[in-house]
């Protein structure tokens, strides 16, 4: 059996910096770094998302820097969720029922610490809308 890290393509250490301005280069590694860092933070406080963080720093990174990129793929904590995404396999239910129950219980204390209106429905549009990106992704049978 080969390791996930065989399967993945290789890119040259370059192959997306000439493409891009330096400025945006550097802005989306600063943005990958962040996310990376909430999206670990997230799998230790319960109330802090770990998923959207994950996946937009492997974007950042995709983006950026394919050695970061390839070692988000092939990380031992969370490279498989990000490979499954990433080849259409979709997630454990377990996953999304998690992630919609905390998503959905952090926006309800959310309203109800800031009793805004426009938060509100803010919030509604944000939350309906990612609840129907996981329910349209496929149900994977891995945990």
């Amino acid at each position: 059996m080969t390791s996930p890290a065989a399967q993945l393509p290789v890119a040259p250490a370059n192959a997306l910096a000439p493409a891009m301005p330096k400025a945006w280069r550097i802005a989306l590694l600063i943005i990958g770094w962040t996310s990376l860092g909430l999206g670990v933070l997230g799998m230790f406080v319960p109330l802090l998302p770990t998923t959207c963080f994950l996946l937009g720093a492997a974007w950042c990174f995709g983006k950026t820097s394919p050695t970061l990129h390839r070692w988000m793929l092939t990380n031992r904590l969370f490279g498989r969720y990000l490979r499954d995404y990433k080849a259409g396999l979709g997630f454990p239910a377990a996953v999304k029922v998690t992630s919609l129950v905390i998503m959905w219980g952090t926006m309800l204390v959310t309203v109800i610490v800031m009793p805004r209106v426009w938060i509100g429905g803010l919030l509604f549009v944000v939350g309906a809308a990612v609840t129907w990106h996981l329910v349209t992704l496929p149900t994977s049978r891995t945990t």
